[in-house]
C-alpha cells in the first residue's frame, strides 16, 4: 500500500514541538530518566507490599519491572522515531484514533494534576513535621509557587531543576545501597552477616502465601509511576532522537537496582514483620536497623526531595501533555497558548488544578477527595494498554514505510509486546479481586468510559466539520 493511500496518520503535535524551545541538554533528559525512576514510591509505598508479600516482594517487584521495562521499550521506539511533547498521546491518536489520543492524554493529565497535589500534601506533611504549627496548606502554596516558576521560565530552568533533584536523590539511594551490602557482608562495622535468616524465617519466604504475594505485586505496579516523563521532556531537547534512545536503553539496569536491588537489600536485613516497615518505611527500618543515628530525620529530607521532584516534573509534564491535546484540536484553545517557547498557561492552570485537589482534601475529605484517589488509581495501566497497542499498530507500520527510524526496536515483537497486554488484563482481574484495589479500578474505568464517550464524539464532530 503506497503511503498515499493509506489513512493519513494524525500527527499535529509537530508545530506545538516547533514553538515550544529545546532548552534540556542531554544531562538534563539523562539525569530526569535517571531520577524518574527513584520517586516517593518507592521510599515510602514499598512498605505495604513487604508487609503483605514479605521476601517475595522481590520477586514481585522483578516480575512487574519486567512489564515496566517492556512498556518503556515500546514508548522508546516509538518516541525516537517519532518525538512530540505528547508522547504517548500522540502515537495513540497516529495508531488509533483521535479519540485514543484524547482519551490517553486526558487520563494522564488528570492523574499528573492529582498526584502533584498528593505530593505537596506529603511534602508539607514533613516540614510541619519539623516546624510544629505551621500549617500545611500554606507549605503546599509555597512548593506550588516555587515550582509555578521554574516552569513558567524556560525549559532549562525546569532541566536544571531536575537535574539537581535527581542527582541527590541517586547519591541517597546509592549509599542506601552500599551500607546494606556491607551489611549484608558483615564487614559494616558494629554489624553481623545476617545470612539468609530474614529470607528463610518467620513464615518462610512467602510468608502470607499467594494473597500476600498479589498484594505486593499489585503495589509493586504502581510504584513505577514517573518513567514516561523523559519521552515527554525528549521533544525539547538538544537531540530528541538520540536522547530518549539513551533513556530507553538504560532503563533496564536502572529498574534493577534501585527497584530490586532495594527490595533484596532490605528483606535481607531486616524482618519483613518488624512493625517499622510498613509503619515509617522499610528504608528508615533498615537505616534504623544498622544503628545509623538520625536515621528518620535523613530519610525525611531524602522523601521530602523526592516529593518536590515529582512535584516539579508533573507539573512539566502536565502542561506539556495539554499543549499538546490542544494543538491537536483536543481541548480549548486558550490552554495552548505558547510564550516564550513556553505553554505558560497551561502550566499556570495545571498547577491550579493540583492545588484545588489539596483544598479538597481539607474541605472533602470522606468523600470528593478519596473518589479523586480511587479515580487516578488505575490510570497508568490504562495508558499502558494505550502504548502498547499503539505500538503493535506503529511498528508494522514503520517496517514498511520509513525501517530508518526504528532506532529503538521493541524485544521480541510482536510477541513480547503481546505477553505485556495479557500481562496488564491480568492485573485488571488482580484487582478485581481485592477489595481496596476493585474500588479503583472501577473509578478509573467510570474516568476512562468518559472520556472515551467525550473522545468518540468530538472525532465525529471533526469528521463531520470541513477543515477540521
Amino acid at each position: 500500500m503506497s503511503r498515499t493511500s493509506a489513512p493519513p496518520p494524525t500527527d499535529a503535535a509537530h508545530p506545538t514541538d516547533s514553538a515550544l524551545t529545546h532548552g534540556l541538554k542531554q544531562r538534563h533528559l539523562s539525569m530526569i530518566a535517571l531520577g524518574g525512576v527513584i520517586g516517593a514510591g518507592l521510599f515510602v509505598g514499598s512498605g505495604a507490599g513487604i508487609a503483605a508479600a514479605g521476601p517475595s516482594i522481590v520477586i514481585a517487584y522483578g516480575i512487574s519491572g519486567l512489564l515496566v521495562m517492556s512498556v518503556m521499550r515500546m514508548l522508546g521506539e516509538m518516541s525516537a522515531a517519532n518525538p512530540a511533547s505528547g508522547s504517548f498521546s500522540v502515537h495513540a491518536e497516529r495508531a488509533i484514533g483521535p479519540w485514543a489520543g484524547f482519551t490517553a492524554g486526558w487520563a494522564f493529565w488528570v492523574l499528573l494534576c492529582v498526584a502533584v497535589g498528593l505530593e505537596g500534601i506529603g511534602a508539607a506533611q514533613i516540614v510541619t513535621g519539623w516546624l510544629p504549627g505551621t500549617p500545611e496548606w500554606a507549605w503546599v502554596a509555597l512548593f506550588m509557587v516555587i515550582f509555578l516558576g521554574t516552569n513558567l521560565a524556560a525549559v532549562k530552568n525546569f532541566g536544571e531543576f531536575e537535574f539537581w533533584f535527581a542527582a541527590l536523590k541517586v547519591i541517597a539511594i546509592t549509599l542506601f545501597l552500599v551500607l546494606g551490602l556491607l551489611a549484608i557482608l558483615g564487614v559494616l562495622p558494629g554489624t553481623d552477616s545476617p545470612g539468609t535468616s530474614n529470607l528463610t524465617g518467620e513464615g518462610g519466604f512467602l510468608p502470607n502465601g499467594p494473597e500476600g504475594f498479589i498484594i505486593g505485586l499489585l503495589a509493586s505496579v504502581f510504584a513505577y509511576g514517573g518513567l514516561e516523563t523523559v519521552t515527554i521532556a525528549a521533544a525539547e531537547s538538544e537531540d530528541p532522537v538520540r536522547g530518549v534512545a539513551k533513556a530507553v536503553r538504560t532503563a533496564m539496569w536502572r529498574i534493577a537496582v534501585f527497584y530490586v536491588g532495594s527490595m533484596a537489600v532490605i528483606v535481607a536485613l531486616v524482618p519483613w514483620d518488624d512493625p517499622e516497615v510498613a509503619e515509617v518505611g522499610p528504608f528508615y527500618a533498615m537505616l534504623d536497623h544498622l544503628g545509623i543515628s538520625g536515621a528518620a530525620e535523613i530519610m525525611n529530607v531524602v522523601i521530602l526531595i523526592a516529593l518536590l521532584s515529582a512535584m516539579n516534573a508533573n507539573i512539566y509534564g502536565a502542561s506539556r501533555m495539554a499543549c499538546s491535546l490542544v494543538a491537536r484540536g483536543q481541548g480549548p484553545k486558550r490552554l495552548g497558548t505558547v510564550s516564550s517557547g513556553v505553554p505558560r498557561t497551561a502550566v499556570l492552570v495545571s498547577s491550579l488544578f493540583g492545588f484545588l485537589c489539596v483544598l479538597l482534601s481539607y474541605w472533602r475529605p470522606d468523600d470528593v477527595f478519596p473518589w479523586l484517589l480511587n479515580m487516578i488509581g488505575a490510570v497508568i495501566l490504562v495508558v499502558w494498554i494505550f502504548i502498547a497497542v499503539s505500538q503493535l499498530i506503529l511498528r508494522s507500520r514503520l517496517e514498511r514505510r520509513a525501517p530508518e527510524k526504528l532506532v529503538v526496536r521493541m524485544w521480541l515483537f510482536p510477541v513480547l509486546t503481546v505477553v505485556a497486554l495479557l500481562a496488564m488484563l491480568g492485573i485488571f482481574l488482580l484487582m478485581l479481586r481485592q477489595p481496596d484495589t476493585r474500588d479503583q479500578l472501577l473509578a478509573t474505568g467510570a474516568l476512562t468510559a468518559v472520556l472515551v464517550v467525550a473522545g468518540l464524539v468530538r472525532q465525529k464532530r471533526a469528521a463531520r466539520t470541513p477543515g477540521a
